[in-house]
């Protein structure tokens, strides 16, 4: 334990004002407003080793994280962890809304009555079944009525927690938000609620308007903004500064901050979706040949429907030979812990060198063991891969080399044991959903291996490292590349209402670190599923174009 007032952030980081103003808070609620790449998931793993390291979360209390995505939950265990060691670390409790809202019933499942009374091994599955089971979209509420009707619950969350970190808090529902006040609003413990009012794309799924003024009346925060973005370069930050001027007025970032001419923007236009799918394939190809540039760090984005939008330029990829993930087709398996624990094992098993994935399949296996636990289970399974990789030799002799390998799978999770699989997601205290991750891991690597029939090639597609990205800007959220393409800026492709499109267009631009790509087209053909009200003829969408104008590369 080290004083308050000595404690610098960890690693050797610095941190803009504001930003370590609200790691060092000791006494108010925080309400933090952020643009995209300013750091604010590090900044919440600086809070906490701040609050840990200092004594000001004083043991055996705990913190409490509440993320919107399971993958954005887990990074920011995994930041705390390297902040402040794994020993403190364990005191930092990280949950999607639906898994805190899952703990709450299955501690107090028995205040559940009528309709919604539960049997201690309720499922949560498709439909609700009296007793037996509910949907995911139950959780929240029953968790809410947990905490109206008893006073005990509520003491029992408020006495273990003395601080709340809510993530990209600009999409929380008014069931979301409703479980927060109930559980803590009157309490003495510092809520700090971080997110970018810009980045506000799930109007669609409830989010709140206002939500941060909202939450500082309620909990009487201290507003803070963080402007700094450490991500991208200046020329498209002056770029995004154009959308925030519309989006945000006093959120403009000062000229200052983006002084230099480094990144490149582009505007590209073809006469149909095919033309327009070559050009991208080539200039892809060329990237990674020319510059070596990293598969992982291109992506291209979709403002919906990958499938329709991207389906000329996948096929135009596949005869370059450039791997790709469509991620619609993903469903986001890829963020599922079992999942990477499955593909990490085939890895480390069929592959040559693997040091990342073995490096995460025992981190995996034990995240907070110390030293001498890890050895030993490194040494266990480093053994049983051993046997495993023999008994592959002998089968590759036959000429079978693919023969089986769900087999091994099934084997090794059976050595790893159910308990050790369920501690990787608080979801997986569901057999249901464990028993479907599974499977669709199964599904997925299977599909891969009709397109690339090497399986550790088609392991690396399964994760990010060696393919080209293919999402909507929607699942883009959070996440950055080096070289971002935005396809299809077009009026019939952002066609919403104007401040949500607005909003999205704003993630996407975002997401790119030192150059940005956007592309319209004349004429898109319909698609041979002939989607509902598709308009083949396209109109450049010149609001959002015009935002890169001035800032347009030759």
């Amino acid at each position: 334990m080290i004083p308050a007032a000595t404690w610098l952030p960890a690693d050797g980081l610095t941190l803009e004002t504001n930003a370590e103003r609200a790691a060092r808070e000791q006494t108010h609620c925080l309400a933090l407003t952020a643009g995209p790449g300013a750091g604010k998931t590090e900044m919440l793993a600086q809070r906490a080793d701040f609050l840990l390291r200092t004594g000001t979360c004083r043991y055996p209390k705990r913190i409490l994280a509440i993320s919107f995505k399971r993958d954005a939950s887990k990074n920011l265990k995994e930041r705390v962890q390297r902040r402040c060691g794994s020993n403190l670390a364990s005191r930092l409790d990280s949950y999607t809304f639906d898994a805190f809202a899952k703990r709450i019933i299955d501690r107090f499942r028995t205040l559940l009555a009528g309709d919604d009374a539960l049997d201690a091994d309720y499922t949560i599955g498709g439909k609700r079944i009296t007793r037996k089971q509910i949907e995911f979209s139950d959780l929240v509420p029953l968790a809410i009525q947990i905490l109206n009707k008893s006073v005990i619950a509520r003491n029992a969350l408020r006495q273990t927690y003395t601080d709340v970190f809510l993530d990209e808090f600009q999409d929380c529902t008014n069931k979301q938000y409703e479980l927060v006040r109930i559980a803590f609003k009157g309490a003495s413990i510092r809520l700090t609620a971080v997110g970018d009012t810009k980045q506000k794309i799930m109007g669609w799924a409830g989010a709140l308007d206002g939500i941060f003024k909202t939450f500082a009346l309620d909990f009487k925060a201290v507003p803070l903004n963080m402007y700094l973005n450490f991500r991208s370069k200046p020329r498209l930050l002056r770029m995004q500064n154009e959308i925030i001027r519309v989006l945000d007025p006093d959120s403009v970032m000062p000229d200052e901050q983006l002084i230099g001419d480094e990144g490149e923007i582009f505007a590209w236009g073809f006469d149909d979706s095919r033309e327009e799918a070559k050009c991208l394939a080539e200039v892809i190809a060329n990237w990674v040949r020319d510059e070596q540039m990293s598969l992982s760090e291109i992506a291209i984005l979709v403002s919906r429907q990958p499938d329709l939008y991207a389906d000329h330029l996948m096929a135009e990829l596949e005869k370059q030979g450039i791997p790709f993930r469509n991620e619609q087709q993903m469903q986001d398996i890829t963020t599922e812990p079992a999942a990477r624990l499955i593909v990490d094992y085939l890895s480390c098993l069929y592959g040559q060198r693997e040091p990342k994935a073995w490096t995460r399949l025992t981190n995996q296996l034990a995240p907070f063991a110390d030293d001498e636990v890890q050895a030993s289970i490194r040494q266990d399974f480093q053994g049983f891969i051993q046997q495993q990789r023999k008994s592959i030799i002998l089968v590759e002799a036959r000429e079978e080399s693919l023969l089986g390998w769900w087999d091994y799978v099934l084997g090794f999770l059976k050595k790893v044991g159910n308990e050790a699989v369920v501690a990787l997601s608080h979801d997986y205290e569901s057999e249901v959903r464990l028993k479907e991750v599974i499977r669709d891991t199964k599904t997925r690597i299977e599909e891969l291996l009709k397109l690339e029939p090497n399986l550790p090639k088609a392991l690396e597609r399964f994760s990010d490292d060696q393919a080209v990205r293919i999402l909507t800007i929607h699942k883009s959220k959070g996440l950055e590349f080096d070289s971002v393409i935005i396809l299809g800026v077009e009026k019939q492709t952002f066609w919403g209402k104007p401040d949500e499109e607005r909003c999205a267009f704003f993630v996407g631009v975002s997401r790119a670190k030192r150059r940005l790509v956007m592309t319209v087209s004349q004429r898109r053909e319909t698609p041979p599923s002939n989607p509902n009200r598709w308009q083949e003829q396209r109109n450049p969408h010149t609001e959002f174009l015009g935002y890169a104008k001035s800032f347009l590369g030759p």
